[in-house]
Parts: structure tokens; C-alpha cells; sequence
């Protein structure tokens, strides 16, 4: 959407968008670089657009960009402008910059295809079109190649776009709102290679996730940025107010910037008329978050219900390690079968830092015999040996990995929940669990949810062990211990 109308007659970034995070130690920006390009090439911009690309390219003393690390994130509906504003960025940096190299992907197919017909359109342009040498579309590759050897590459996550490539200078993740983490897996590592002196830049734009997206990167992002906890990300989010009238055109206009100088008002009414899904036309039109979870995901009630301090596991047993993510403290907690055949979990020790867990996973082991050892593979515990099979690191104890950010941990809370609620899972009424689960919340995860801490102060590993814990012993394909023991109880 190129402007023929002055940048001073639209609304300032800081007047329209709802939330601005920006990295800490800007000091200069390579934005009025690109605009110049564009204003060379008969391209201007609104000056929320402006604001935008001003902290986008910011960069800090040593000449990096500040959100090569974090990234820069964009919440906006649809037509307000993102592929416009992200994709006039790109061309200019391509033109700018002799052999810059970006990848753009979308989720879908469909989607790749638009942007990439969206983006030959904008380079056809009269004072554009010199720097262009070809534009490919054939064998399922989709290109526009420029004289100076820089290319713009358009993809599908869906059909496995992005893996295998390097020295990439610029990542535009569209659909940001169904992002996996394997997708991000194929293709961020190809920016670590970035020839650029300022490094690379990671875009990730979308409107906000359906509860049955696979949306946790893009909430993930924003959570952080909002939280004040992440000094590397660029953060826009444009939206209506939360409890906003889907037909009040003022809050049309405070969600879409664009509305109605370049939106008009029949293109919002069009959406209004055919997504029939009021939450679906608040998020895609309107901008529009779910609630943040608050709230406790277990109520103290249905706890204390199931809190039985004579409860004891006496069949397959399980253990299961957690460690906080700046590795203070460490818990082992354990599961199992109750004789009445209900389940129990328990917290067995928590202190601070990692090093005591394996020789006491170790004792442990050799004292019971135990189904499972459950580990999730990023606590940096686990080594795999030349028989290709995972042991905790420094001991014979063989573990069960468990994939902290995929399915595996979905199942386990949402195992623990549903054994809580239908009162066929006990504890033991300890503080420090009771405590944890006090301050554990919901974050997305493989289109259900786990658990997230309250706040960076927040310790939850007891509930995260314990719920790992009950995932080995409720699960068959795990890596069995052997006989080790002839005690049929965890011994404390």
C-alpha cells in the first residue's frame, strides 16, 4: 500500500498502537537509510510506519542491530499494512546491500504464494524495476532475484520451507500466529551466518492465535516483551479495547491505523460480513488477545480435596526432574500407583542448583525399582552413549526423555489437571507443591497448554516434576530401569 498522501497526515506510532516495546541501547537506526532508498524508488510512508521501521533498524553502539537477538514482532490486523511496511524493508536492504539474502514464510501455501505475487507487484514499480534482474516462479521456487545478487526467497512452513540454508541476512515469519518451534528449528540457525556487519533481522508478524493454533512462539514473544523481561525485541501491537463493540467504527480506527485513509470502510465491513466467528473477526480485524490466563489452573478447593497425607505409590514408580530456568534449584519428584489404584505424586527433594541431582537420582534408583526416570533433555542432565542409549549424566541410571516444549508435556499437565478434577490423583499435602502450583499458570503448548511460571520469581518446578513424573508412570513406552531393587516404595 504505497502512499501518494504526506507521511504528516497520518497518526504517529506512539498515537495509535496499543503496545511499543523497544530494545534497550538504541542509539542510531538504519531507517532513514531505507527511506531514502524507497524515496529514490517513489515509495513514502505513513509515519506509524515510520515509528515502526525507526526502532525495527535501531541499532546500538557496536553497530548491531538491538533486535537481531529478540527479533521484531508485529501484532497487527489484517489490512493495515505489515506486508506492505515489512516488505519494502526487505527490497530496500536487498538493493542497499550487494548479495543480502532473505527467506519469507508463511504457514500455508496459499498465503506464501499471495505475499510472494503481493511483492512482485511492489518491485514492478517504474523506479524499482531497474534493480530487479528476475523474478522465478518454476519447480515449486519462488524467487525475485536483484542485479546486485541479492535474492528474496518465498516459502511454506507447511511443505517443510526454510530447512538446509545459510548465511541468511533477513527471516520474515508471516502467520506468526501458528509458529511451531520446529519450524523455528529449520530456520533460525540459517541466520547465524549472517554476512552483515549490523546482523541479521527475524521478523514475526501476525494477528493474534486461535486457541487451537500452534501458537506459543508468537505468545511466547509477546509475553515476554509486555513482562519487561526481554531487552532484545521490538514489540507493535495494534488493537481494539478488549471489551471493544465489534461495530463501533472508533474502535475500528484504534485497531487499524490504516482506517479509513487507506482502509476503507467496506473492506472492515467485508470482513465483518464473512467471518461469521465473532472472537475470529476481534482477533483478525480487530487485533483482539484472548483474556491472559490469571487466575490458578487448579482451584485451592479441588487441591485440598485430593491432598491425603497417608497416600503412597506402591507400583510403577517414577521419577521425574525439573530445573528452573536460570538453574537455581532443582526438584525430583515422584509418581506412581496407589494400591487402591488411583495415582499419587509426591515431591521427593528440591535444593538449589543441578549438581546434587544425579548421584541422588542415582541412590535412588539402586534403593527401588522404579518404571521410569523421566528427563527433559534441555535441563542439560542427560548424556547419550555410543549404544544409543540416554543416561543421566555421570551414572548407569537410563532415562526416559521427555520434550519439555512439544506433546509429551502437554499430556503430562493436562494428565495431572484431569486427575485432580476427577479425584483419581493424590498428594501429600506439601508445602512447597502446594506453593508451586499456587504460582503455576497456562502457556500455549502443541495446541493445548503447560505450565508457566507466574512471574520470573516464581519456582514451579515441584508441579513440573511431579507432573512429569506421572506422565512415566502412566506411560508404556518408557526406558525401563531392570531390576534394581526389591523395594516396592520410593524409599525418602
Amino acid at each position: 500500500m504505497p502512499t501518494s498522501k504526506t507521511a504528516s497526515s497520518t497518526p504517529r506510532l506512539s498515537e495509535v498502537a496499543r503496545h511499543v516495546v523497544m530494545p534497550s541501547g538504541i542509539v542510531t537506526t538504519a531507517w532513514p537509510r531505507v527511506v531514502a532508498k524507497c524515496a529514490e524508488m517513489g515509495v513514502q510512508f505513513d509515519s506509524w510506519q515510520h515509528g515502526v521501521g525507526s526502532i525495527a533498524l535501531g541499532k546500538r553502539k557496536d553497530g548491531k542491530y538491538a533486535a537481531t537477538v529478540g527479533g521484531v514482532v508485529l501484532s497487527i490486523p489484517r489490512q493495515v499494512g505489515k506486508t506492505f511496511l515489512v516488505g519494502m524493508i526487505v527490497i530496500a536492504l536487498c538493493v542497499i546491500f550487494p548479495g543480502f539474502t532473505a527467506l519469507w514464510t508463511a504457514h500455508r501455501t496459499r498465503t506464501a504464494s499471495m505475499t510472494f505475487a503481493s511483492l512482485q507487484g511492489m518491485v514492478k514499480k517504474k523506479k524499482i524495476w531497474p534493480h530487479v534482474r528476475a523474478i522465478r516462479q518454476t519447480n515449486g521456487e519462488q524467487e525475485i532475484r536483484f542485479r546486485n545478487g541479492s535474492v528474496i526467497m518465498f516459502g511454506a512452513r507447511e511443505a517443510g520451507f526454510g530447512r538446509g540454508f545459510d548465511k541468511v541476512d533477513a527471516e520474515v515469519f508471516d502467520e506468526g500466529q501458528i509458529l511451531t518451534s520446529k519450524a523455528l528449528e529449520d530456520m533460525v540457525a540459517a541466520a547465524n551466518q549472517s554476512q552483515q556487519e549490523s546482523g541479521a533481522l527475524l521478523f514475526f508478524m501476525g494477528t493474534p492465535p486461535r486457541p487451537s493454533d500452534p501458537g506459543e512462539e508468537f505468545t511466547n514473544r509477546r509475553s515476554k516483551a509486555l513482562s519487561g523481561r526481554n531487552k532484545n525485541i521490538v514489540y507493535v501491537e495494534f488493537s481494539a479495547d478488549p471489551s471493544a463493540d465489534s461495530d463501533d467504527h472508533e474502535q475500528w480506527a484504534k485497531a487499524n491505523p490504516s482506517f479509513p485513509l487507506r482502509t476503507p470502510v467496506e473492506s472492515i465491513e467485508r470482513m465483518r460480513e464473512n467471518l461469521t466467528d465473532e472472537d475470529s473477526f476481534r482477533r483478525e480485524a480487530l487485533g483482539i488477545w484472548d483474556p491472559t490466563e490469571t487466575a490458578r489452573v487448579i482451584d485451592e478447593q479441588s487441591w485440598n480435596l485430593v491432598a491425603d497425607p497417608a497416600s503412597m505409590a506402591v507400583e510403577r514408580l517414577s521419577l521425574a526432574i525439573d530445573v528452573a530456568p536460570d538453574r537455581s534449584v532443582a526438584t525430583v519428584s515422584f509418581a506412581g500407583q496407589r494400591p487402591d489404584g488411583r495415582w499419587h505424586v509426591e515431591m521427593d527433594e528440591q535444593r538449589k542448583g543441578v549438581d546434587w541431582v544425579p548421584a541422588h537420582v542415582a541412590n535412588l534408583s539402586k534403593k527401588n525399582r522404579l518404571h521410569a526416570v523421566v528427563v527433559d533433555e534441555m535441563t542439560g542432565l542427560v548424556e547419550k552413549r555410543k549404544n544409543g542409549r540416554n543416561y543421566l549424566k555421570g551414572t548407569d541410571v537410563v532415562v526416559t526423555l521427555a520434550a519439555a516444549e512439544g506433546r509429551d508435556m502437554a499430556v503430562a499437565c493436562a494428565a495431572l489437571f484431569d486427575g485432580v478434577m476427577s479425584q483419581q490423583l493424590f498428594h501429600t499435602d506439601q508445602p512447597q507443591m502446594n506453593v508451586a502450583l499456587s504460582v503455576a499458570r497456562k502457556r500455549p503448548l502443541a495446541g493445548a497448554w503447560a505450565w508457566n511460571r507466574k512471574d520470573a520469581m516464581s519456582d514451579i518446578t515441584p508441579i513440573v516434576s511431579a507432573s512429569l513424573a506421572l506422565w512415566g508412570a502412566q506411560n508404556e513406552n518408557v526406558k525401563r530401569q531392570g531390576k534394581t531393587g526389591s523395594r516396592t516404595a520410593v524409599v525418602l
